[in-house]
């Protein structure tokens, strides 16, 4: 318990203090406010290291995607990737719940690096733009998209059905697929205690080319992924 309150005092300062120190960033190219993005990936990675003795183990670079335009679909079971993924990958573009942006300070960083937002199970004005603001996104910029299939944060056990957002993504821009599987919630789970002395892993795999079906590159995404979480647990 000691451990995981010096983590949360330490780390939520850091994050906090690189939020204040980014501020003016928000009157200036968005390429500074992302490299703030990329601080507070690191500072998570110390954090964990140094209060909870964690060990990061990235396997498969050499699948990482490089001479063309991708998107990220990641297994999702902590704060830890939405943080970790941006010293990995050239600044994604997150896709995330509108609610997020109400945060204070932390959504205007959101809002000003590009953050694609949707209101869950609704059908709103804006949630029928997305995919063109997705597509624009992704013609004009060289940072990779990356979206969450599960929805939320689960379980290391879980086994949610990927939702269907993830496919008709594929199907709107054509362009080849980068899963990552990363077991975060063994050390830093959703609401629960932090646990000490354990190894989060982040496994890149071989990317998925265009040509599949919906259907086919949903059901191929999520087999491999949970095949993956399997191997890691």
């Amino acid at each position: 318990m000691i451990r995981n309150f010096i983590f949360s005092i330490f780390f939520f300062l850091g994050i906090i203090l690189i939020s204040l120190i980014f501020l003016p960033a928000l009157f200036l190219p968005q390429k500074v406010v992302l490299l703030g993005g990329k601080l507070m990936g690191y500072w998570t990675e110390l954090c964990l290291k140094v209060f909870l003795s964690t060990n990061i183990i990235i396997k498969g670079k050499d699948n990482i995607i490089v001479s063309e335009k991708f998107f990220i679909v990641a297994s999702h079971q902590s704060m830890f990737e939405t943080f970790y993924l941006q010293t990995i990958f050239n600044s994604p573009v997150f896709i995330l719940k509108k609610e997020l942006l109400l945060i204070p300070i932390f959504g205007w960083y959101l809002k000003k690096i590009g953050s694609i937002s949707i209101k869950r199970n609704k059908i709103t004005k804006d949630n029928l733009r997305f995919y063109e603001d997705i597509t624009k996104i992704i013609s004009s910029s060289e940072r990779p998209l990356i979206i969450f299939p599960q929805g939320t944060r689960v379980l290391p056990n879980e086994r949610p059905p990927f939702k269907k957002g993830a496919s008709r993504i594929y199907d709107e821009l054509k362009i080849p697929c980068q899963p990552v599987a990363i077991n975060s919630g063994y050390v830093w789970p959703k609401g629960g205690p932090k646990s000490s002395h354990k190894t989060i892993t982040i496994s890149i795999l071989k990317p998925v080319a265009t040509g599949l079906s919906r259907e086919e590159f949903i059901n191929n995404l999520e087999k491999n992924i949970y095949a993956e979480l399997d191997l890691l647990n």
